[in-house]
């Protein structure tokens, strides 16, 4: 899957640029025009990386910077600014940008930082090789999306259902966040509504708990994730 990069930059002849630059090198590359365009599309999209300019119209990068990092920790975020003395570098980086690169900048010095930051990412789900588990005497079959049942009967999983469960067991006793969950299973695609992972918890307390009212394996951290536990 191609990165996704949202380009923040209120001068049109650089912002033209750059994204002309990053879609050459094959990222599939949104731009805002300020801080509150900028706002929105984070709002509705999902971004590997957002490309800053600190002194934009209506919401400054800064505190653009700080409301993306509420949201998503897992998000870089490269400045580029004008303002190069060591104490503005100081500022982006504690309002939790990743890079800071001063204007004017070499375009290459840019593609490559944004290469290293890439290499960064965490695997997606489904990277590693866990290919079947057993629960509470269900053996789940990642390959084929489907598990059976203490009788010998085979049920089937959606491929999202499969994909949320290995990332769950892969981090099991972990507690994984939704943003992750949102990254990692739905990836770029239409956000799911606010119950569409609660729901996909409940059923697969259904499949896998002894008790589903009681559960043991599938717990929810209430205002953080979802957390597998193996006990």
């Amino acid at each position: 899957m191609k990165a996704r990069i949202l380009l923040v930059e209120d001068e049109e002849n650089l912002r033209s640029t750059i994204a002309l630059n990053l879609e050459l090198e094959g990222y599939d590359v949104q731009c805002a025009v300020n801080g509150k365009e900028a706002l929105h599309l984070f709002k509705y999209h999902r971004f590997d990386i957002v490309v800053l300019d600190i002194m934009l119209p209506e919401i400054n990068g800064l505190d653009v910077c700080r409301e993306m990092r509420k949201e998503n920790r897992n998000l870089f975020i490269l400045f580029l600014s004008a303002r190069s003395m060591g104490s503005e570098r100081i500022e982006g980086l504690k309002a939790g940008a990743d890079d800071y690169l001063s204007k004017p900048f070499n375009l290459e010095e840019l593609l490559l930082r944004i290469e290293i930051l890439l290499k960064r990412k965490p695997q997606v789900a489904g990277s590693n090789n866990v290919n079947s588990i057993t629960i509470n005497g269900r053996n789940i079959n990642f390959d084929t999306y489907q598990f059976t049942t203490n009788n010998g009967h085979i049920e089937s999983l959606s491929k999202k259902e499969t994909l949320l469960l290995k990332l769950l067991i892969e981090k099991k006793n972990q507690v994984v966040s939704r943003d992750e969950i949102l990254e990692q299973v739905w990836g770029y695609e239409t956000f799911p509504t606010g119950r569409t992972i609660d729901n996909f918890i409940l059923a697969f307390r259904k499949y896998f708990e002894t008790d589903p009212s009681k559960p043991k394996h599938f717990i929810s951290v209430r205002g953080v994730g979802y957390k597998f536990s193996s006990e």
